[in-house]
């Protein structure tokens, strides 16, 4: 069967059997949520095995971004999943009475998710986990740059839940341009915005609502913090923040770093040692830090060193390995603005150092750049947290820590702007899968007869009324009607 053929003949199949409302049920949603745990229990080792292969991520940071996080979004969602299910009442205002109100969630219906390859199991799963919460029948398509994941996922999932609604489709942009020709009721998109311009295009098509994750050059600004262990600190998680999550190359990852001139001394010297800490005097070698994805993502990054300007710039690392496509931890000094790399999203292990005069011209600086997916911000300073917080954009602030926003349940994650729209993340993803139906009773009693025609002044001034919702004029209104103290002329 050609591509086309066998992702209409799967969405066929889906549709079909959502119509049966087997997906609906709690019982279901949770018999899927359960399995899932359970595949995440039972192949910890061969997804650890797939993340090194494909990334080179060491076991454990393969479980704090990935392994944990899925299992953390499950278990919450088991837990939740029937109190979200139920339907919410809604006030109703008294112009309305006799009646009652509440609001309904139902499934979307069959969904697509495409994942990508920073993250392959944690990007796929914990979508997967809001689809099935709220009773979709859904398909993967995890990113190819991923070999590995993508084939575990594909091999696995079908062996844990339920293959008549949940289903894995691999493959290249030929597979991905026959999955967007195909009419879906949600796409939910992790990526680049370069490839969710075209997905937002097909999706257009067909009136089809999607939820863009994106990125951006997610900045980071360090105020002056004269106690040193809180300097200490900030450069710690800044380094996490920069080079922890799959050496750099994540889009909630720390793009570029804003601090004071005078700073900046201490702080390169602080951040070069807390590096050897972490990953030794030779990172390769350390076997602690991910490699970069495949040969054009690694060209990429070598491409924004080409600049001798850029190249001048850089104050610690700047050593690659084309074999191993390895990139150390590299450290940038005020390359120019205008240079690739201050102007394209890094996602590799490169961090530029803008030094200004006042730490409050950090908001203009992020001003003048397209809205990030997160600011994190270094400061004790209330005053500046209500500056940034009031005067700037983005899909997250997170004050004196980094990262640690996405593993939330509680707070929505998404972006804004060109950083992506939409969010999940708990009972958000609940909702993003969802369509909230309102549902109105009323009985057949107590007409309300000037909401018809014939009209007269009297039915307009009780309409007028009515919209202003001044309730004891309305009443006096009805009584000198039905008491004949107004004619109905």
């Amino acid at each position: 069967m050609d591509i086309g053929g066998e992702v209409r003949e799967t969405g066929r199949e889906l549709r079909k059997y959502f119509n049966t409302g087997r997906t609906r049920s709690v019982t279901w949603r949770k018999t899927q949520l359960t399995a899932l745990l359970d595949l995440i229990h039972d192949n910890e080792d061969a997804i650890f095995k797939a993340l090194h292969h494909d990334l080179g991520k060491h076991p454990a940071e393969a479980y704090r971004d990935e392994i944990g996080g899925v299992e953390k979004s499950a278990t919450n969602t088991l837990s939740c999943v029937e109190k979200w299910m139920a339907p919410k009442k809604s006030h109703i205002p008294l112009l309305f009475f006799p009646a009652k109100g509440e609001v309904m969630s139902e499934p979307l219906g069959v969904v697509l998710i495409f994942s990508s390859w920073n993250f392959p199991i944690m990007l796929a799963l914990d979508p997967l986990i809001g689809a099935i919460s709220a009773g979709n029948a859904v398909v993967i398509k995890p990113s190819e740059q991923a070999p590995a994941c993508s084939s575990f996922l594909a091999n696995t999932i079908p062996q844990y839940l339920d293959f008549h609604a949940i289903k894995v489709i691999e493959g290249g942009a030929d597979v991905c341009e026959q999955l967007l020709q195909a009419k879906w009721d949600k796409i939910f998109f992790t990526g680049s915005p370069r490839v969710a311009s075209l997905v937002m295009s097909a999706a257009a098509k067909n009136l089809t609502p999607v939820t863009l994750e994106l990125g951006g050059k997610c900045p980071a600004i360090l105020d002056s913090l004269p106690n040193p262990s809180d300097f200490k600190f900030a450069a710690k998680r800044i380094v996490g923040g920069k080079w922890g999550p799959c050496s750099g190359q994540a889009c909630i990852g720390i793009d570029y770093l804003l601090v004071e001139e005078k700073f900046s001394s201490a702080l390169i010297e602080l951040l070069k040692k807390i590096i050897r800490r972490f990953y030794g005097e030779n990172p390769i070698e350390s076997k602690v830090i991910s490699r970069i994805i495949n040969k054009q993502h690694f060209e990429r990054l070598c491409n924004l060193l080409k600049d001798p300007l850029v190249v001048a710039s850089i104050v610690h690392g700047g050593s690659i390995d084309e074999e191993n496509l390895f990139i150390e931890p590299t450290i940038l000094l005020d390359p120019p603005l205008d240079s690739k790399i201050m102007t394209e999203e890094i996602f590799g292990p490169l961090l530029p150092i803008i030094t200004i005069n006042k730490i409050k011209d950090s908001v203009e600086f992020i001003n003048s750049r397209p809205k990030p997916l997160a600011i994190y911000a270094f400061t004790k300073d209330e005053t500046f947290k209500s500056k940034i917080l009031s005067e700037t954009s983005s899909g997250s602030v997170i004050f004196n820590d980094t990262l640690v926003q996405f593993l939330c349940d509680t707070l929505p994650f998404g972006g804004v702007g060109q950083s992506g729209f939409g969010r999940y993340h708990g009972k958000y993803s609940f909702d993003t899968f969802s369509h909230e139906k309102a549902v109105l009773h009323r009985n057949l009693c107590l007409e309300i007869e000037p909401r018809y025609p014939p009209w007269s002044k009297f039915k307009q001034d009780f309409l007028r009324l009515a919209y202003r919702l001044n309730y004891f004029a309305l009443i006096l209104h009805i009584l000198a009607f039905k008491l004949g103290l107004k004619r109905d002329n």
